[in-house]
């Protein structure tokens, strides 16, 4: 029996849990991966295959094995709550900063003071008293069909509500988290009520009721469906580099657009990870934290899924190089992460679904 990288939470997460109960009461044994020491204990809601060149170098640089467990983050969180103090977990890593939000407000994070993360780390991608740490970022911005829209339209987020572009934009739903924390980080730049206008201008101007992820918004798009889309960028590096026709085409069809250059400057997602407030191996925790934050690790997490390092001078993908630099907006993470309840009330009241 091995707990690995597809141990994933669903219909069997109570078996899963029962299991994991046992194996808790037996004496340390790295066969099953929750033996303390040389081991991290990573419950993770990133299901990138690519992340396992991460967790090989890490072991190769230290001796000490990290041990996957995946899922969606709420699935995670609810996870660590209820396995308590008996909690295996040392790390939980998720994709967007009002997930870290969430299990910060469960409780589930310990504060980390680490001078080499402080020194490798943004003060805008980590938390203000080290709950949490981002280790890559994610721009989300718009995609336009280069056959109907003149890049020159383009401007700003707030623009999106004006009359012009009426019946042509196209997101994803309000109830996805990279929806809210971009709402979030409009409530941090104008307050809830001119944000709410924002919102109903956007719901008046969708192309279609939303419905799918960021790669069907940039399908969509290209097939005619509505004009400009909106999307985290990594999404049309991945549709650039893939074999197939249909993606080509869809890549050559649409343009990027880098949104709000001329003042705050481009909304920038994280994907992040804290200590478990009850983590076995804290220590080897901390360990692996600072070794996503080196070089090697950012340049791995920036080739491997076409993400924005967070270290500076690390390079980025040569495709994801190929849009350029833009300015991108300073708001800590934590502000748009917190201001995601308030997100999800405006858009339900806008009509944004």
């Amino acid at each position: 029996m091995k707990l690995g990288r597809r141990t994933f939470l669903g219909a069997g997460a109570a078996a899963t849990a029962v299991a994991l109960g046992q194996l808790r009461q037996r004496p340390a044994n790295a066969q099953f991966g929750f033996g303390r020491g040389r081991t991290v204990n990573l419950y993770s809601s990133r299901h990138y295959d690519t992340d396992d060149q991460l967790y090989e170098a890490f072991r190769e640089a230290t001796g000490i094995r990290v041990n996957v467990v995946e899922a969606d983050a709420s699935q995670l969180i609810e996870r660590i709550k209820s396995e308590g103090q008996n909690s295996p977990a040392d790390l939980l890593m998720t994709v967007d900063a009002g997930r870290l939000w969430l299990a910060e407000q469960e409780g589930l994070f310990q504060p980390v003071t680490s001078a080499a993360l402080s020194e490798a780390i943004p003060d805008n991608l980590r938390h203000p008293d080290g709950l949490w740490y981002g280790l890559t970022k994610r721009a989300r911005v718009l995609f336009y069909n280069k056959e109907t829209v003149d890049p020159s339209e383009l401007s700003t987020y707030e623009d999106l509500v004006d009359p012009k572009w009426r019946g042509r934009i196209l997101t994803r739903s309000s109830t996805n988290v990279y929806s809210q924390s971009l709402v979030g980080s409009l409530i941090a730049a104008h307050g809830a009520e001119e944000t709410e206008t924002w919102a109903r201008g956007l719901v008046a101007n969708l192309a279609r009721n939303p419905e799918g992820g960021d790669t069907d918004q940039i399908r969509a798009a290209a097939a005619g469906l509505g004009d400009v889309a909106i999307a985290n960028t990594y999404y049309f590096a991945r549709l650039i580099k893939s074999s197939s026709p249909e993606d080509q085409a869809v890549a050559e069809t649409m343009g990027l657009f880098f949104p709000n250059q001329d003042d705050r400057g481009t909304h920038v997602n994280i994907s992040g990870a804290g200590v478990v407030r009850t983590a076995p191996n804290a220590a080897a925790a901390v360990q692996f934290l600072e070794f996503l934050a080196t070089p090697e690790a950012q340049q791995i997490f920036a080739e491997s899924n076409n993400e924005y390092p967070v270290v500076e001078g690390v390079a980025v993908d040569s495709v994801v190089a190929g849009f350029g630099e833009f300015k991108e907006d300073s708001l800590n993470a934590s502000v748009f992460g917190r201001n995601n309840p308030e997100a999800l009330r405006i858009t339900d009241r806008a009509g944004w679904l």
